[in-house]
């Protein structure tokens, strides 16, 4: 289970991400920046081992911990969401996805003859801010809104009054065919939207990633080769491309998340559930709202028992995280920190996994735990869960 953007530190190299006249993302801390700004209890993710990760100040180190703990470094240069997660299973980058201020002319004349139409935006932004300061005149003129961030990524927000739902994604779909080659990015992302001039709403739930494929075979097509189940949550199918998986499973908010892995674990899978709560990022890092990803924490935190609940004798549950998003940091974007590992089992004493070399470990120690064969990156930490 991903904690999208609940980072416990920055990285060594975190100077060189980021705006470095501030000094980069060097000191960033989303966990800690976020308890300190707003404070909340985590009982339940304290009993884990939260707390006896190494950098992680701001929660109480306990004795026995429920759970193995540790904290990863991320080998491939980035700190999105394709990257993190294309390197949990496997796949570490050697270049970073390309970013832009701007699209070129050229690209975004291609983008409106797919939609029939001219464009309205074409800059890096904020994505509430820019449907805040173009929506009006996106109902005036039904023009789809484009808009791009720090992140390697291409954005079409559009009101679904104005541009149904299958439309929207029908352009993205026709923009990822457009970025590819010299001008690959990561994600096109469908954003939806609601509401009326001072009053927008985006529909996290109706958001879809278009994401580029993972250029080599990652864990997950290991697994489901090998007969496996792979149950994507959330948006990691979109991650992804949708390649690996044998179900899928929509869930919007991360409430609904949790909700659905619980369901998947009762039923019982032989593999994988692999699910992303989003939140923690879209809703709150991004729009530095501290006080609002403090809420998220704890409401996460009430559900921890019933997710522990449901893991059955020799069964592992885990929670990482694949960035960082520390919303007391400058700017609206990713921060590049280390991702948080936390691993249980039942009956099994936690351990201190210290500083793993690679998100990749993660997926390495999926397949020990299966007992199946991966000759990728990554390390696996199997025999400390029993």
């Amino acid at each position: 289970m991903v904690l999208d953007s609940v980072g416990v530190g920055a990285l060594p190299d975190a100077d060189g991400f980021g705006d470095r006249s501030q000094g980069g993302d060097a000191g960033a801390h989303t966990l800690d920046h976020t308890l300190e700004r707003a404070p909340v209890s985590l009982p339940n993710l304290t009993a884990l081992g939260l707390g006896n990760i190494e950098g992680v100040a701001s929660l109480p180190a306990i004795t026995n911990p429920l759970a193995s703990h540790g904290r990863m470094r991320e080998l491939s240069p980035g700190k999105d969401t394709t990257t993190g997660h294309w390197e949990f299973m496997g796949v570490v980058l050697d270049h970073p996805f390309r970013t832009f201020e701007r699209f070129p002319e050229d690209l975004m004349a291609a983008f409106d003859a797919i939609t029939g139409r001219p464009h309205l935006g074409n800059y890096a932004a904020s994505g509430t801010e820019i449907i805040a300061e173009l929506g009006e005149e996106h109902l005036r003129t039904g023009d789809p809104i484009v808009y791009t961030s720090a992140d390697s990524v291409f954005q079409v927000a559009a009101h679904v009054g104005v541009v149904p739902l299958e439309t929207l994604y029908a352009w993205c779909e026709g923009a990822r065919r457009l970025l590819v080659g010299e001008n690959a990015v990561a994600r096109v992302i469908a954003r939806p939207f609601e509401g009326e001039p001072g009053a927008f709403t985006r529909l996290g739930a109706a958001r879809r990633d278009f994401s580029l494929a993972p250029e080599k075979a990652t864990v997950l097509d290991v697994l489901k080769s090998l007969g496996r189940d792979v149950v994507g949550v959330g948006k990691v199918p979109d991650i992804y491309a949708h390649r690996g998986f044998t179900r899928e499973v929509k869930a919007g908010t991360n409430q609904e998340g949790v909700d659905a892995t619980i369901r998947q674990m009762e039923k019982g899978v032989d593999g994988l559930v692999m699910t992303n709560l989003v939140e923690f990022d879209s809703l709150y890092g991004h729009r530095r709202d501290a006080a609002g990803y403090s809420r998220a924490l704890a409401e996460f935190d009430a559900r921890v028992p019933e997710l522990l609940a449901a893991v059955r004798d020799g069964d592992v549950l885990m929670l990482v995280s694949d960035h960082g998003n520390d919303p007391t940091w400058y700017g609206t974007d990713h921060t590049r920190e280390h991702g948080l590992l936390l691993a249980y089992s039942p009956g099994v004493p936690g351990s201190d996994l210290g500083t793993r070399e690679s998100f990749a470990d993660v997926g390495a120690t999926v397949a020990e735990l299966l007992g199946e064969v991966w000759g990728g990156p990554g390390t696996g930490f199997g025999a400390a869960l029993g």
